[in-house]
């Protein structure tokens, strides 16, 4: 294996350039759904990499469930600095688990209390609810044949007019039909297996708002009224909504999206040319997406040929 069993640990850091430039540059729908594929990839090849460390950390424990033959030598040469890695990678692989396990169970947690609090409402794809506070969020359908609902309060409501009220539902309906909290989720889970992704999480957080914020602009027919709807909606929202579900005005830099929505419509073009800053870093995420796979491949193959060597018959 050699080093390439520790690049796919660092590798995230070449997608940090254009995780800030595809916010700017490329269509929401385009970034959201290239970073989350960035992000997703990494994140798997740099836990598989740590999985295979673990192995090799394990087989050196006294009393370890593993044939005695893999921790020979010949096994640990294949990993530089075996004696550190390996056994820093057991607590390691072991905090990931904790700490992805904690991202799901919160998402679950929220989902869960997100629709207790619809009981008894009539089921329409818009639920209102009677709390002063000011917030809106959609609530993704809990089976794959229920539809997906609209929650927004009557203190949103009463603080928008009726033109910023049909921005507000078709932002949360491009949420839904998006399936945003998918890409969300995937987005947490990647950041929580390997701390370089935060900054791809972030990007993919503000991206999934920005792409609803430019579904809604196309069907009310109006960029201005969208801008002037999350600039309200921002400037009375207590922060009420669950966070780990889409909403209207509260995740992501609300200047940003505001600013972004009172100049032009963004080329629909998915791929920027080379040339171009955002070309260069998005090829340079290529690239590292590439050698990671291939780092954390040659690495797997590796360790099965030796393991599989070492293992008496």
């Amino acid at each position: 294996m050699g080093v390439f069993v520790f690049l796919p640990l660092v590798l995230p850091l070449t997608a940090w350039p254009v995780a800030r430039l595809a916010e700017h540059h490329l269509h929401p729908r385009a970034a959201t759904r290239l970073l989350t594929a960035v992000a997703a990839v990494l994140a798997v090849c740099s836990t598989l990499c740590l999985a295979l460390l673990m192995v090799v950390g394990t087989a050196q424990l006294p009393g370890n469930p593993l044939p005695d033959a893999w921790s020979d030598p010949e096994v640990r040469a294949a990993v530089p600095y075996d004696e550190i890695a390996g056994r820093a990678a057991v607590p390691a692989l072991l905090a990931l688990v904790a700490v992805c396990g904690r991202v799901l169970l919160r998402h679950r947690s929220v989902r869960r209390r997100a629709a207790r609090a619809l009981a008894g409402l009539p089921d329409t794809p818009v639920a209102v609810l009677p709390d002063p506070e000011p917030y809106a969020y959609a609530l993704p359908a809990a089976a794959r044949r229920s539809r997906g609902r609209i929650v927004v309060s009557r203190g949103m409501l009463a603080r928008l007019g009726p033109a910023e009220r049909r921005a507000l539902f078709a932002h949360e309906r491009a949420h839904l039909a998006g399936r945003h909290d998918r890409l969300l989720l995937v987005a947490r889970l990647a950041a929580a297996a390997n701390p370089f992704l935060r900054p791809l999480r972030t990007a993919v957080t503000y991206s999934a708002e920005r792409w609803a914020d430019e579904e809604a602009a196309v069907r009310v027919g109006s960029r201005r009224v969208v801008a002037r709807a999350i600039g309200r909606a921002a400037s009375a929202s207590g922060g009420a909504r669950p966070a780990v579900l889409p909403g209207f005005a509260v995740a992501g830099p609300v200047p940003r999206r505001v600013a972004a929505l009172l100049a032009p419509p963004p080329p629909p073009r998915a791929w920027p040319p080379a040339g171009t800053a955002v070309g260069l870093a998005l090829w340079g995420a290529v690239v590292g997406v590439t050698v990671s796979a291939l780092s954390s491949a040659n690495s797997a193959l590796t360790l099965y040929a030796v393991l599989k060597a070492a293992t008496p018959l």
